[in-house]
């Protein structure tokens, strides 16, 4: 759904299985913006987000966490690892993409 609600507005996304594709494939191309989910097999997403702010190319790339966790000592964790904006699902599509403008300016 994500994916089909990003393409519909035009977006071009590259897709990764869990964490470690996820970091593979941002050390192969350029994104704008970085959306994961925090559970994720072989590598969370925090651990995702640590990683890729260590990268000089994603230092201030937008990173947005999309996951059922609501936590507030979560979302805290996740903006110390580096993520910019947390989304919980389930989504609305419409949420989705005005979080995505704002963070893209």
């Amino acid at each position: 759904m994500v994916v089909f609600t990003l393409r519909s507005e035009g977006y071009a996304v590259i897709e990764a299985a869990d964490g470690q594709e996820g970091l593979d494939q941002a050390q192969r191309h350029t994104v704008d913006l970085v959306l994961t989910d925090l559970n994720m097999p072989r590598m969370d997403g925090l651990t995702l987000t640590r990683a890729l702010r260590a990268l000089p190319g994603y230092r201030t790339v937008p990173i947005l966490m999309l996951t059922t966790e609501s936590d507030d000592a979560m979302k805290m964790q996740g903006r110390a690892a580096g993520a910019t904006g947390w989304l919980v699902k389930p989504f609305d599509p419409q949420k989705l993409l005005e979080v995505v403008k704002k963070v893209l300016g």
